[in-house]
């Protein structure tokens, strides 16, 4: 799983998730395409990402609606152009270390 530059038009969430940081995550994959860590919009924090197959996942905190600590464990949202796409995803981030 790598950052993309790809279009996330068209991504939705389909029920798959993961529990890290956003530290952890950014170790991982590099610094989030929008941070905005203020609680005051639906997401403070998403990366677009594609898998080794080439497939776009977002990987974002969802109506948090507060800020969220860089090292506080959270649930993250994946969203993907089909529900197969967050599912190679999550088995992707799921070698990170939590």
């Amino acid at each position: 799983m790598k950052k993309t530059n790809k279009t996330a038009d068209g991504t939705s969430f389909f029920g798959v998730t993961i529990r890290s940081t956003i530290n952890i995550l950014t170790d991982a994959l590099g610094h989030p395409q929008h941070y905005q860590n203020t609680g005051e919009d639906k997401v403070n924090v998403e990366w677009i990402c594609e898998t080794e197959n080439g497939n776009v996942v977002t990987i974002y905190d969802w109506r948090e609606h507060r800020t969220i600590g860089v090292d506080e464990e959270i649930e993250f949202h994946l969203g993907g152009h089909n529900k197969l796409n967050t599912i190679e995803g999550k088995i992707e981030l799921d070698t990170i270390p939590v």
